[in-house]
């Protein structure tokens, strides 16, 4: 390889590296969001231990990605063997990594989409109307949504506040304001003028996994451009690595 191919494959290895640091920015941040959100749907899905350890993974790769972007950078800058040969093999564990769990994902739907039912089953028969964490994000949903319950009212059946009580009781974040006359809470248990509870009559299972389709989508396509990255970095990074012949440590800054 001429010296000006190599230059400028050293240099567009270090641009490579530059946005793979940045995707891993994106992905920490994500997994951030995942974990620390209290107004959406993830809040009530926190209660598995399954998507916690998901929010937990996402922030480890976004940081280990960060660290191979900056090794890469490194490497390439001052023209480093071993960093460029770590840095390919790093870039390929992860790549194998991100396959596995796309694959894994992808049998396993229906298993999560169960899962994901009787969290929600859960927090409808346990809601006590204290505005925790989960029953205000719970109320958020229906509320923007305009839903009530999973699969439709017939889902707080089970709640023993309702249950037990000697009132006609029902979630106030289910109010259909157009059918409607009184003006409830936004939160909580309001009661009911007649049996006939004026609430939506539909569930917020296809909202809501609409809402996750979505993100899915912006978690995938960002995991593709990654996946595009890592694999424009490894070709590069073994190019410079076959061509690079001596390594010259005087021009690593010292500190």
């Amino acid at each position: 390889m001429g010296k000006g191919c190599l230059t400028a494959t050293k240099y567009f290895l270090f641009l490579f590296n530059l946005i793979f640091f940045l995707c891993g920015v994106i992905i920490m941040g994500f997994g951030l969001w995942l974990l620390l959100d209290n107004q959406s749907f993830i809040v009530v899905l926190n209660n598995s231990t399954s998507v916690k350890v998901a929010c937990y993974i996402l922030i480890g790769v976004g940081a280990f990605s960060m660290l191979m972007g900056f090794l890469g950078c490194l490497g390439a800058i001052y023209e480093i063997r071993c960093l460029l040969g770590l840095y390919f093999t790093c870039l390929l564990l992860i790549l194998i990594a991100q396959v596995a769990a796309c694959v894994l994902i992808y049998f396993q739907k229906e298993t999560l989409n169960d899962e994901m039912s009787k969290i929600v089953t859960k927090v409808l028969n346990n809601y006590t109307g204290n505005n925790s964490t989960t029953e205000q994000a719970w109320d958020f949903i229906q509320r923007n949504m305009e839903c009530c319950g999973w699969t439709g009212r017939l889902d707080w059946s089970g709640n023993m506040v309702i249950v037990n009580s000697s009132q006609l009781l029902f979630p106030c974040s289910c109010q259909n304001i157009s059918a409607s006359t009184w003006n409830f809470s936004d939160s909580s248990f309001c009661e009911a003028q007649t049996p006939d509870w004026p609430v939506y009559d539909t569930g917020c299972s296809a909202s809501v996994e609409s809402w996750l389709l979505t993100n899915i989508g912006v978690v995938l396509g960002i995991c593709l451009g990654v996946a595009l990255i890592e694999l424009v970095g490894m070709i590069l990074s073994i190019c410079l690595c076959r061509n690079v012949h001596t390594e010259d440590y005087t021009k690593v800054p010292k500190y």
